[in-house]
Order: structure tokens, then C-alpha cells, then sequence
């Protein structure tokens, strides 16, 4: 059997059983390749149902300290989040994204006093535990930003370069690899305080600026975001999160704190519908999903919360307790999975 057939003859994303090997392939665009069939369920000795991870890296403390805590959580289950490591630098306002075996915290300030901006990439390997790696460096050193991923690639968008300074700067890596970040394009406008998820097929930032935009890519590729609807309400500091159908904005300023969730069908075009509410009106929230569940973990009321609140991605209503980080404090899209929306 052929491994190369001629260029042009099969349409990328064709799938056929490999009967010599006797396993399902997918062609890519040069080659057949095989299917990695895996299971995203991590499990711990106080574990009853091991399901999913979800790991949440730094943040601010409400001493105006930076962290460089990193948790984790069983997606699956409920219950109080557990030590994972700490990243190479204590930073808060980070972005992070994963495939299923690696996660990636981008940027963030990593002092207050004199203001410093980080460009730092760091990653961990989800299912053990440990302290991150530098994987490489961001275009531009950035924070309150969002990022979001496929299996294969991270995409780092907009942010602030300074108090005064917006970007729209889109920046992407190759997740299996080291390195540093490349450009990938711009979002429609300069743009702080936003969040993202993703389908394997797109990526889709929301909110920031107390705006009400969504705009989407298509990760694979490069090129400038598009309009994809609105919000229903305009807030800057939400969360995002997303199954492989479903992404879900929760929280945010108007600058009043918000406690609304709603959501959008990524593969079509159009405004995001009520979903339901958080347990507790925040902004500047922890997020992060498995194929069914989102959970949302600490913020900012103004009071600094240990909150971890967690929905059903494909229902609609309120969100539930889930349990507790390990510490009191806030950031901005630094929750990440090795079981979301875009793998």
C-alpha cells in the first residue's frame, strides 16, 4: 500500500483503514497518519472517578504579590484544587493554552513595582506534576490577554504592552515543540482584558475593553480575525471556556462585576445566548473545560476569591460549587486542560 499517492488526488482530512497495519489514517496534506487513540483521564489516590485535568498557573495575590502557584483540579469530580508546581517566574494576567499532554503560560507582569511586562513561555506536562519549563519567548511582552489551542498549535492574542499600550497582535507556537512564538495576524482592533477558546477547527476571542465583540480564526492557518457576532452584554476581564461545539464567556466588568455565562455554537456565526450565572459576580477568573464540563475558579469581586464553580458545557444553567484553589487570588485566561474544546 502506497504512502504517497499523487499530489491533488485526495482532499486533506480523508480518513481510510490502513488494512497492512490495520489502523484508521488521516491524510494530512502529504502523508497518511495514524490515529493516536489516547484517554485525557489522569487519576490521584483520592480519586473516585478520575476524569480529565485542569490546571490553573500564577496570578495576583491580595497583598499586590505576584504567584507562581500552579494547581490542578479533576475535571470529572468536585473537591478542593491540589499543588501541581510553580512556573519559572512569579507573573499574573499570563495566557494559557494546551494540547492533551502539554500546557503552555504565556506573558503576564511579573513585578508590580517597577512595572514589568514578561514575554516568558513556560510549559508543563499535564499528567505528571512538577515544576514549568521555559519553552521559548512571545512576539511581544504582554499581559491580560487569552490564548487558545487545537492539538498541534497555541495562539496568543491581544493585550497591553503598557498601561496606555493596547496590541492586536496574534502570535501562535507549535505546542510539541520548543520555541519561540511567531505571527500569525491581528485581531480587528487593539484590545486588553479578553478571553478565548476553541474548537479544533477555530479559535475565538470575546470581550475586552468593556466591548461586546467575538471574533474568530481559523487556527490552522494565518491571518486576521473576523467578526463572529457580540456578546450580550459588553465586559472586559471575562473567561472562556469551550467543549469541541460550545464556548462559554462567564464573568467580566461593565466596570460593574458580572456573574452572567453565556455562549455561542463555534461553528456557526452569530450573538452568544444566556446560558446561566456564576456562584459569585467576578472578573479576572481562572477557566478551563473538559469535553463536558467548564469550570471557573477565582476572581475578583472586588475582594479576592479561592471560588471554584463549575456548569455542564452542553446544558444551560447556573454554575455549581466545585471546591477551592490553594490560595486566595485573581488572573486572566491562565486555566488550561489537556481534555478542551480544541483537541
Amino acid at each position: 500500500m502506497s504512502n504517497l499517492p499523487p499530489s491533488g488526488e485526495i482532499p486533506r482530512g480523508a480518513i481510510r483503514f490502513n488494512t497492512d497495519s490495520n489502523k484508521p489514517e488521516l491524510w494530512d496534506g502529504s502523508q497518511w497518519a495514524e490515529f493516536q487513540l489516547s484517554t485525557p483521564n489522569l487519576g490521584r489516590s483520592v480519586d473516585t472517578q478520575p476524569g480529565a485535568r485542569g490546571c490553573f498557573g500564577g496570578g495576583h495575590n491580595s497583598d499586590g504579590s505576584k504567584s507562581d502557584v500552579i494547581d490542578y483540579i479533576n475535571l470529572s469530580s468536585t473537591g478542593d484544587a491540589v499543588d501541581f508546581g510553580n512556573l519559572s517566574q512569579a507573573r499574573s494576567s499570563a495566557a494559557a493554552c494546551s494540547s492533551s499532554t502539554r500546557g503552555l503560560f504565556g506573558g503576564g507582569i511579573s513585578s508590580p513595582s517597577p512595572l514589568t511586562f514578561a514575554d516568558t513561555i513556560d510549559f508543563i506536562t499535564i499528567s505528571s506534576t512538577g515544576n514549568a519549563t521555559d519553552f521559548g519567548n512571545l512576539t511581544q511582552a504582554r499581559d491580560i490577554f487569552a490564548a487558545c489551542s487545537s492539538s498541534t498549535r497555541g495562539i496568543f492574542g491581544g493585550g497591553r504592552t503598557s498601561p496606555s499600550s493596547k496590541v492586536d497582535v496574534i502570535d501562535f507556537v507549535t505546542i510539541a515543540s520548543t520555541g519561540n512564538a511567531v505571527d500569525f495576524g491581528n485581531l480587528i482592533a487593539t484590545i486588553e482584558g479578553v478571553s478565548a477558546c476553541s474548537s479544533s477547527i477555530r479559535g475565538v476571542w470575546g470581550g475586552g475593553n468593556t466591548i461586546n465583540t467575538i471574533q474568530y480564526v481559523t487556527i490552522a492557518s494565518t491571518g486576521n480575525a473576523t467578526d463572529f457576532g457580540d456578546l450580550a452584554v459588553a465586559r472586559e476581564g471575562p473567561t472562556a471556556c469551550s467543549s469541541s461545539t460550545r464556548g462559554v464567556f462567564a464573568g467580566g466588568d461593565t466596570p460593574t462585576k458580572l456573574n452572567s455565562i453565556e455562549y455561542i455554537q463555534i461553528a456557526t456565526l452569530g450573538n452568544a445566548v444566556k446560558f446561566g450565572d456564576l456562584t459569585v459576580a467576578r472578573s479576572f477568573i481562572y477557566a478551563c473545560s473538559s469535553s463536558t464540563r467548564g469550570v471557573f475558579a477565582g476572581g475578583y469581586t472586588p475582594t479576592f476569591l479561592n471560588t471554584i464553580d463549575y456548569i455542564t458545557i452542553l446544558s444551560t444553567g447556573d454554575a455549581v460549587d466545585f471546591g477551592d484553589l490553594t490560595a486566595i487570588r485573581l488572573s486572566n485566561c491562565s486555566g488550561l486542560s489537556n481534555a478542551h474544546g480544541g483537541l
